[in-house]
């Protein structure tokens, strides 16, 4: 009994060590989901500081949103020095966020900030989002002290770059 402990053990840091030598994350390393409801995000809406907000609304299920989410990557890549924050917002089922979004995520090597929104009543948050929206995904809200977009369509990362620019500088 006691070489079953010994070798599971050791089939553990193999495991871990094969992840690490192919650059796939670990537990220890996988970025983090945050679920909530509408109403606890809405402040992520309307943040009153000096940073540009890229908020996008996105799924897994979403073909369009699938390619456009390296563009989202790449911004948030190129300006982490600067204030620039994107916030990939998942439309996923959040009973999916273990077998689907994560794993996708970790696929994706997703780094920027992700929230899982579970809040079924659509119908009341879409207009609070913008009155633009039609509730068709990709979706992304970009915002800064004077400045606030709205638009329902696929980004490439100049396409982001030429909208953000002009924010930060």
């Amino acid at each position: 009994m006691k070489y079953i402990g010994t070798i599971t053990m050791l089939a553990f840091f193999a495991v871990l060590n094969l992840s690490k030598a192919h650059g796939l994350p670990t537990s220890a390393e996988a970025k983090e989901v945050e679920v909530m409801d509408f109403d606890t995000f809405l402040p992520r809406l309307e943040m009153d500081n000096d940073s540009v907000y890229v908020i996008n609304f996105w799924a897994t299920w979403c073909a369009p949103c699938v390619r456009e989410l390296p563009a989202f990557e790449q911004l948030n890549e190129t300006y982490s020095d600067q204030k620039v924050k994107v916030i990939l917002v998942s439309l996923d089922n959040p009973d999916l966020i273990d077998d689907r979004v994560i794993p996708f995520m970790e696929r994706m090597g997703l780094q920027s900030e992700v929230i899982l929104l579970d809040d079924p009543n659509s119908n009341r948050w879409i207009p609070l989002v913008s009155e633009e929206w039609s509730g068709a995904i990709p979706a992304t809200v970009i915002y800064s002290a004077g400045h606030r977009s709205f638009h329902e369509r696929e980004f490439e990362f100049e396409e982001l770059e030429e909208i953000v620019l002009p924010l930060i500088q």
